[in-house]
């Protein structure tokens, strides 16, 4: 199987609207098709970086929570992105709140792994993770329309929102209202998902992945790049057992929750584990193939 075909598998395992979300409600104009070429670009600008350097945003903190908490959806994605980069000789740098840094800590720590040294290396991409962004009334919202400004760190939230020259921005979400969404057009959200016209991030990224839960982009990001760069992973890492288990300590130790139940169980966006790493389980047979 040639590397472009290997892509497009990778693409469409993690393009599903398993939640239930409007993300393909119109089959000709959606939140997939809007960005069809941004997935395999994003993939070919980190595997033609030698020694690419990328700061991650991430963490998107559940309004209806007692006390409003992180949920699992971006920080899970982004520790795995964290250590496929590495394996691919990239230095990651991870930009969050305090609970979402300290769930990935202790993910570290079950996996023995340490973070490798930044030295000088210059930022040459930035990836925002289920980040959530600016609507067209300066707000930010969730998924229900319910604002969340003010449950985020100011200084994290610039910093993201924050276009850098010379440093290619790749957008991930999987509901409209994420940093990167506004490369996609107004009326296509609103076509799309329920309260679009309230929730719609109008931020934009050079390149955006739009996939059914945000975390199975940034596993379909790894293994582009592996793909393109001819490079196998090792058996650790699109391990579905070993991400439950790195789930159930963040969960645990951050603590983050579900972001659609509100519930600290080690589930992401209200799916069943069965369902929610079966496009990992794909992917691990693509790139074996």
């Amino acid at each position: 199987m040639n590397p472009e075909k290997k892509l497009e598998l990778i693409l469409a395992s993690v393009q599903s609207d398993r939640g239930n979300r409007g993300l393909a409600r119109d089959p000709a104009d959606n939140l997939f098709t809007a960005t069809a070429e941004d997935f395999q670009n994003a993939c070919q600008s980190l595997a033609n970086t030698h020694a690419f350097r990328v700061s991650i945003f991430t963490g998107f903190c559940i309004p209806t929570t007692q006390p409003p908490m992180f949920e699992t959806d971006g920080p899970l994605g982004t520790f795995f992105l964290e250590r496929a980069f590495d394996q691919l000789s990239g230095y990651t740098e991870i930009q969050a709140e305090e609970p979402v840094i300290q769930a990935i800590a202790h993910a570290r720590r079950l996996v023995r792994r340490k973070e490798r040294t930044l030295f000088d290396t210059p930022l040459t991409h930035t990836i925002c993770l289920e980040r959530v962004g600016m609507a067209g009334d300066s707000k930010r919202y969730s998924m229900r329309g319910l604002e969340v400004s003010h449950l985020h760190n100011p200084r994290i939230t610039q910093l993201a929102e924050r276009s850098k020259p010379g440093v290619i921005s790749i957008g991930i979400g999987d509901g409209g209202n994420e940093i990167g969404m506004g490369k996609i057009p107004h009326e296509t959200v609103v076509a799309n998902i329920p309260q679009g016209d309230l929730i719609h991030c109008r931020v934009l990224t050079d390149l955006l992945i739009v996939a059914g839960v945000s975390n199975w982009a940034a596993y379909a990001l790894a293994a582009g790049v592996f793909v393109l760069r001819n490079l196998k992973p090792h058996q650790d890492l699109f391990d579905s057992d070993q991400e439950r288990e790195i789930l159930e300590t963040m969960v645990r130790e951050g603590p983050l929750v579900d972001g659609v139940s509100g519930k600290q169980t080690a589930s992401v966006d209200g799916l069943s584990w069965d369902d929610y790493s079966k496009p990992l389980n794909q992917i691990r047979e693509i790139l074996d193939s």
